[in-house]
């Protein structure tokens, strides 16, 4: 009997508190249970700053695992020196007698489809897309002054195409700012078939590339996807794609058959590298590599205050612009096709620029610091580039390399800097400049 009474009161106690709770919520507005299903589901949104923080920055990316199992921060400039020279490496060891493609014709085409939605590239793929898109256009037009791009999109199911294949990067830029919206499936064959509509214009000269941003897992096509690769292949058509999700039969098999390259992307720091790695010329494939001659005219850049119709806009415009040698049009911007004879346009400088991607300069070796106490040879205490003296940090000294031919050091950010934009060894040219010239007399 006390134990029925007991269970009874205790049954009374926690309704008459349950009653209590409920009648302050109706106090405060009621709806006390709605609230609780809205603290549920907004789980994110109540997160405490320094949850956020983490969760936003992804600091743990940042970490790795010693040979003692401790959790050490990333050297990212070690990392990226190590990168880079074993670039450097790879590259003057595989391009001295390689043939490369100095006119290049490159559609890029942007997965825009609800894929490029996903918020793992933070903020959003679409928006780390863009950014390095902007970066790579301005990259390429600096390695490649006598090429073109065209952009294409993916969305809805179909493939649009934003821009014709051009050589002035900013109209590129504003037309895929302006078109970041993602809805809708991917299709792989579409975007096939359109840029195979344009590159199939293309002069035997002209090496035609394809580069594919992918963001979806899967591709919604409306016919056989292996014969439009075929038709690729067959029209000389190097296709390249970088995946932002995971690996895909059909895209590797794509890159595969037609002699691109198919690389998944890791982090946004991997995607900029992998998108960068596209920028200089590849190696031209050796049954596409024909020898033609190709008619180019150096058009005069025009007066500052002349009034003529541009070709380009067909619209008149005062000052600047270049006039063709041949049919006397006018154009806006080097390199072009002339819209009236077809001849292509282009600057000397264009050509002075794309000289060193057929004779690359070699490779720096890096220079040991131990020297034997009997030698005569002492090391340089200042970089031949920047003449800063190579201090140490700590006990460690700093890198130096050497250029294997004038024998002179220089530091690793003078050596990035020859070998990615410079293109020439001040050694070897300041060599070739104090070298006294002997003329015949008699």
């Amino acid at each position: 009997m006390s134990n029925s009474v007991a269970m009874d009161w205790g049954f009374e106690f926690q309704k008459t508190n349950r009653d209590r709770d409920e009648d302050r919520a109706a106090e405060r507005g009621g709806g006390g249970g709605e609230e609780e299903d809205d603290d549920d589901d907004g789980g994110e949104a109540d997160l405490a700053a320094w949850e956020r923080a983490y969760a936003d920055e992804r600091s743990w990316e940042s970490l790795q695992e010693d040979e003692s199992g401790l959790l050490r921060p990333i050297d990212n400039k070690s990392a990226h020196l190590a990168q880079y020279r074993r670039r450097i490496r790879s590259l003057s060891s595989s391009t001295s007698r390689i043939q490369k493609g100095l006119i290049r014709f490159l559609y890029l085409v942007v997965d825009l489809s609800r894929a490029a939605a996903e918020a793992d590239f933070r903020p959003k793929r679409m928006v780390v897309v863009a950014k390095h898109v902007e970066t790579f256009i301005r990259e390429f037009f600096d390695q490649n002054p006598l090429s073109h791009i065209g952009l294409a999109i993916i969305k809805d199911g179909v493939a649009q195409c934003i821009t014709d294949l051009g050589g002035s990067p900013d109209s590129h830029i504003k037309a895929l700012h302006s078109k970041l919206e993602c809805s809708g499936d991917a299709s792989l064959q579409n975007a096939l078939d359109l840029v195979h509509g344009y590159l199939g214009q293309i002069p035997s000269y002209g090496h035609r590339e394809v580069l594919i941003l992918y963001s979806a897992l899967s591709t919604c096509d409306p016919g056989d996807i292996i014969e439009t690769i075929q038709k690729c292949k067959k029209a000389k058509m190097r296709c390249s794609v970088i995946g932002l999700s995971a690996e895909i039969y059909i895209c590797k098999h794509l890159c595969e058959e037609t002699g691109g390259s198919y690389t998944v992307a890791l982090d946004e720091s991997h995607f900029k590298d992998l998108l960068m790695e596209h920028a200089p010329p590849p190696p031209a494939i050796a049954e596409f590599a024909v020898a033609n001659l190709i008619k180019m005219g150096f058009p005069q850049r025009g007066a500052e205050g002349l009034i003529a119709i541009c070709s380009c806009h067909k619209e008149a415009k005062v000052g600047g612009g270049y006039t063709c040698p041949r049919c006397k049009a006018r154009v806006c911007e080097l390199p072009t096709e002339c819209r009236i004879c077809g001849l292509t346009l282009v600057s000397s400088p264009h050509l002075a620029r794309s000289y060193h991607h057929l004779f690359p300069i070699s490779s720096f070796i890096e220079v040991s610091l131990t020297r034997p106490s009997n030698s005569h040879q002492r090391l340089p205490r200042n970089c031949f580039g920047c003449q800063q003296i190579f201090s140490t940090t700590g006990n460690i000294p700093i890198l130096r390399v050497a250029c294997p031919k004038c024998k002179q050091h220089f530091c690793v950010d003078c050596d990035i800097y020859i070998h990615e934009s410079l293109h020439n060894c001040p050694g070897c040219e300041s060599f070739k400049d104090s070298k006294p010239t002997e003329t015949a007399i008699g």
